[in-house]
């Protein structure tokens, strides 16, 4: 895919390289038999929640690393299948090589890669591709952009919508956390429309303005290091759940504006203003 004429950052085309490299590598596994592992702690006899790894996953980080490698050694790189090189670089890269795994074991297009870049620890730069749709999400923390087959847009977030006219979508992982699963369906009684089993594509339609906010947990920094530029550069507002730096949380809530952000925010800490 030709990279953005619009998007205005250094590493840019480099990014386009390595999210090429990586749908390279997905795309002959994508709706084929495959075979799955399961990554969590004691597999299933020990009753954890099913974690599925593929080839998908592990080819397309090693084809990332690889291209990092060869042209910027000297930078950081932190990866969902094979760890972490160089973590305190000035300049590192963030990668989910398929990020929504159950998703693409089971055929629905919700998953993507991720591809986020870190500098001095900040969110500089982030790409979500969708190669089996064609299409790719960039931001820079001041804008984002599209590209598919029909060409290029700016994104940007929903504003001034109320809580009550507010389309919400919420990851499937919640179910697992009873407080916030509880909140959360607090929530849904006050607002237009809340659906679980969003992944990271839901975080792309925020920042395009068809959905309003967004809730996930279960997170690591290679979740959500993507997502900030692509979110904030669209105008809308990414958080951990108190607010903090969503880079280091485990749970988040993004929104297409502060104030819906804020009222999204007091429904789930109990402090129900809309009574």
């Amino acid at each position: 895919m030709a990279p953005a004429r619009t998007l205005n950052h250094p590493f840019a085309a480099f990014a386009d390289e390595l999210a090429d490299a990586a749908g390279r590598a997905i795309m002959p596994f994508y709706r084929r038999p495959l075979c799955i592992d399961d990554k969590s702690a004691g597999g299933r006899t020990a009753g954890a929640v099913f974690d599925p790894v593929t080839a998908a996953d592990r080819e397309a980080e090693a084809a990332i690393r690889i291209l990092i490698e060869r042209h910027f050694p000297q930078h950081g790189i932190i990866g969902e299948e094979f760890g972490i090189v160089r973590a305190d670089a000035e300049h590192v890269w963030v990668i989910d090589p398929v990020d929504g795994t159950r998703a693409f074991i089971s055929g629905i297009p919700t998953w993507g890669t991720l591809i986020g870049l870190l500098h001095q620890g900040q969110p500089v730069f982030g790409v979500l591709d969708q190669p089996h749709l064609g299409e790719r999400f960039a931001g820079t923390m001041t804008s984002a952009w599209r590209r598919r087959h029909d060409g290029e847009a700016q994104l940007q977030s929903r504003k001034g919508v109320a809580l009550g006219d507010a389309m919400i979508w919420a990851s499937s992982t919640i179910t697992g956390k009873p407080e916030l699963f509880a909140a959360t369906q607090r929530l849904a009684g006050h607002v237009r429309m809340l659906r679980y089993g969003s992944d990271c594509i839901a975080m792309a339609m925020l920042a395009e303005g068809h959905i309003d906010a967004v809730i996930e947990t279960g997170l690591d920094i290679y979740d959500i290091a993507a997502q900030v530029p692509i979110v904030t550069g669209a105008g809308g507002v990414i958080t951990a759940m108190d607010g903090t730096n969503p880079l280091a949380a485990h749970s988040i809530l993004a929104a297409g504006d502060r104030t819906l952000h804020t009222a999204i925010s007091a429904m789930l800490h109990g402090k129900d203003t809309h009574r």
